[in-house]
C-alpha cells in the first residue's frame, strides 16, 4: 500500500502543522481500517512491514508517532521498536503498540523497549484517539522543551565565547600598550606564554601539583602570562631603555613595576566589580614572578610554596627568555648556557619542580625559542653587564 498521507483537502489550509501518524501492519485491512479512522485527525503514512517503518521513519520527514504491531514476519515490532530507539533521529519518536497480544509480559517487554503505551485488539476508537492525541501533546511538549534547552545551551556557548574573547582582546590590548613601553617584543609574549604552558603540562601529572593543573588552569596561565610584565607601563624611559646597568636608585624604580602590575588589575578588577578568575592569576604572576626560592627576591620576599605556583612557572619561562634574547642591555646567550643557569638557581631562585620540568622540556624550549625567535635588534650594544634577575 503506498504511503503517502491519508489528508483532507482542507488539511494544507490548517495554520497549526497537523501530526504525521505512521501505521506498522503486515494485515493490509488493518491498514485501511487505521488509516480511515486516523486521517480525519492526522497525516497518515503506512507500512506493512518493518524494514520499510525504519526508512520512513528515519526520512527527512519522520513521523510524529507511531502506532506498531507486534506480530510482523521477518522483523517483528519488538525489534522494530528496538531499532528506533537505538538511533538519535528516531530515540525520541513515541511508540504505541497496538496488538491482539494480551498478555501482560508482552506489555512489560514492550514498555521496558521504550514504547509509551500498549493498546490491545480489538481497538476502541475513542480510546486510541484518546491516547494517540494525549502522546502527541507530551511530544509536543517534550520537543519544545529539548529546543529551548538546545537554545539556551547555544546561548551559553555563544556567551562563553564572547566572554573569552574579551578577555583575550583585553589581555592582548593591555600587553601592546606596555610593549610600546619596553625594548621586549611580542615575540617574548607569546614564548613565555608557551613556556608557561609546557612547564605547566609537565607538572600536571606531579603529586604536588595534579589537583591544581587541570585544563581549565593552564588555559589559565596561558592566557594570563602576557600580563606578567604590565607594570612596566609606568616606569620612566630612562629606565626602561637605558642601555648599560641601573644604578641603585634606578633599580628600585624598575622593581616596582611588580607593584605597578598587581595596581593595575586590581583596578580592573574593581571596574568590573566581580571577581574575574583569570584576573586573580594574573595579578599573581604580575606581582610574584620576580620572587625567588629563597626569598631572596621581590617585591615581598616570599619564600619556597608561598610564591603562588603560576608566579614560580614565570620565573623559569620569564628568566630563560631574557637569556635567550638580545637586549639593549645585554647579548643573547645560547640555548646550553642559559639552561645551565636555570638548573644552577635550582632550589635558590626557582622551584626544584618546575626546574626538573624544564630539564624534561629543554628541547621543547629549545624548538619555542627556534619558531618564534626575535629579530636583531638594529643599533644592539652588546654587555654582559647584569641587570634586575636579569632582565
Amino acid at each position: 500500500m503506498d504511503n503517502a498521507p491519508f489528508a483532507s483537502p482542507q488539511a494544507a489550509l490548517v495554520e497549526k502543522p497537523i501530526a504525521t501518524v505512521l501505521v506498522v501492519d503486515d494485515t493490509p485491512d488493518n491498514l485501511t481500517l487505521m488509516g480511515s479512522l486516523l486521517r480525519e485527525h492526522f497525516l497518515v503514512k503506512v507500512a506493512n512491514h518493518g524494514e520499510k517503518a525504519l526508512k520512513i521513519a528515519q526520512s527527512g520527514t519522520p513521523p510524529d508517532l507511531i502506532l506498531l504491531d507486534i506480530m510482523m514476519p521477518e522483523m517483528d515490532g519488538y525489534e522494530v521498536c528496538r531499532r528506533l530507539k537505538a538511533v538519535p533521529a528516531t530515540r525520541d519518536i513515541p511508540v504505541i503498540f497496538l496488538t491482539a497480544r494480551s498478555d501482560p509480559d508482552d506489555e512489560r517487554m514492550g514498555l521496558a523497549l521504550g514504547a509509551v503505551d500498549y493498546i490491545t485488539k480489538p481497538i476502541s476508537p475513542p480510546i486510541l484517539l484518546a491516547r494517540v492525541n494525549t502522546h502527541l501533546a507530551l511530544k509536543a511538549t517534550a520537543d519544545f522543551l529539548r529546543d529551548k534547552s538546545s537554545y539556551l545551551e547555544r546561548e551559553v556557548a555563544m556567551r562563553t565565547l564572547e566572554v573569552q574573547a574579551i578577555q583575550d582582546v583585553t589581555i592582548m590590548a593591555m600587553t601592546s600598550l606596555a610593549e610600546t613601553r619596553d625594548n621586549e617584543t611580542g615575540n617574548h609574549i607569546r614564548r613565555t606564554q608557551l613556556y608557561v604552558k609546557t612547564l605547566a603540562e609537565r607538572l600536571r601529572h606531579h603529586p604536588r601539583f595534579e589537583y591544581v593543573l587541570n585544563d581549565r588552569m593552564i588555559e589559565l596561565l596561558y592566557k594570563s602570562a602576557p600580563l606578567h610584565d604590565i607594570g612596566k607601563i609606568g616606569i620612566p624611559d630612562s629606565i626602561l631603555r637605558k642601555p648599560g646597568p641601573l644604578d641603585t636608585g634606578e633599580m628600585k624604580i624598575m622593581r616596582s613595576h611588580a607593584e605597578i602590575g598587581r595596581r593595575a588589575i586590581e583596578k580592573a578588577e574593581t571596574e568590573l566589580g566581580t571577581p574575574i578568575e583569570f584576573l586573580r592569576v594574573a595579578k599573581e604572576i604580575a606581582y610574584g614572578h620576580h620572587e625567588k626560592w629563597d626569598g631572596s627576591g621581590y617585591p615581598q620576599g616570599l619564600t619556597g610554596e608561598a610564591i603562588p605556583l603560576s608566579a614560580r612557572l614565570m620565573a623559569v619561562a620569564d628568566v630563560y627568555d631574557a637569556l635567550v634574547s638580545r637586549r639593549v642591555y645585554k647579548a643573547l646567550m645560547t640555548h646550553a648556557d642559559a639552561a645551565s643557569l636555570i638548573r644552577a638557581g635550582c632550589g635558590t631562585h626557582f622551584d626544584p619542580a618546575v626546574v626538573a620540568a624544564f630539564d624534561a622540556n629543554e628541547a621543547v624550549f629549545e624548538r619555542i625559542t627556534r619558531e618564534f625567535a626575535d629579530p636583531d635588534m638594529p643599533g644592539f650594544v652588546p654587555t654582559l653587564e647584569p641587570r634586575h634577575d636579569p632582565h
